[in-house]
């Protein structure tokens, strides 16, 4: 008698993750930093290494650096100082970067373009619950738009050739957004430990700016 073979179906599995965009650390120096590819991103969670968190608070550090003028104080004289000046200082921040999701079935990624930033994040709020879309950078122009009982995830709204899709239901999508939030606090948490150990004369401040750069409420 002949064996049927069963098929194996694979579950389609949904994974959303804060990521921030990451720039070159060749000569950075002021605290240990980990090894990133250039323009890669870096997955923010709690289980991150002190390398990694490292260089994660460069990274935010950086996307705050600007001119000192009056407005934000004298500037400090010394290279940490300096640094961190604009972090500690500027009202609003941000973390270039966003929450990208991934269908683990078809290998589709839905990845934040140029000039998102993940003191955004709150954006999918308004697509649950509000206007019902949000843009999430450009090249490629990332949208998500609700549709009734669905979001649909457009990885390039300008596509001159169409652009995969990813469609989740409204209470998927809330699931994911929440799982995120949790991530981004459970690096914030991470990331004030850290602060203590590295950087002990900056931690309380350090650890409000990056809270508010990741519009997150401070850590207890």
């Amino acid at each position: 008698m002949a064996v049927q073979q069963g098929v194996r179906h694979h579950p389609r599995v949904m994974v959303m993750q804060p990521v921030l965009e990451i720039s070159a650390t060749d000569d950075f120096a002021l605290w240990p930093v980990g090894e990133q590819k250039s323009y890669g991103y870096l997955v923010l969670n709690g289980e991150l290494t002190p390398a990694e968190v490292g260089t994660a608070v460069r990274q935010i550090a950086d996307c705050n650096d600007f001119e000192p003028d009056e407005e934000h104080g004298p500037c400090p004289t010394d290279p940490l100082g300096i640094f961190l000046h604009g972090l500690l200082t500027m009202p609003d921040l941000v973390a270039a970067g966003g929450f990208a999701v991934t269908d683990n079935a078809t290998g589709t990624v839905f990845e934040p373009g140029c000039c998102s930033g993940l003191e955004g994040w709150r954006d999918w709020l308004e697509v649950l619950d509000g206007t019902g879309c949000a843009y999430f950078g450009h090249d490629p122009f990332s949208v998500a738009e609700r549709v009734n009982h669905m979001v649909r995830l457009t990885l390039d709204a300008h596509g001159t050739d169409g652009s995969p899709v990813i469609d989740l239901s409204v209470d998927q999508v809330r699931r994911l957004v929440a799982g995120a939030q949790q991530d981004l606090q459970d690096f914030l948490s991470l990331a004030g430990t850290w602060a203590e150990q590295h950087l002990p004369t900056h931690a309380g401040a350090v650890t409000a700016a990056l809270s508010r750069a990741l519009d997150l409420a401070p850590t207890p």
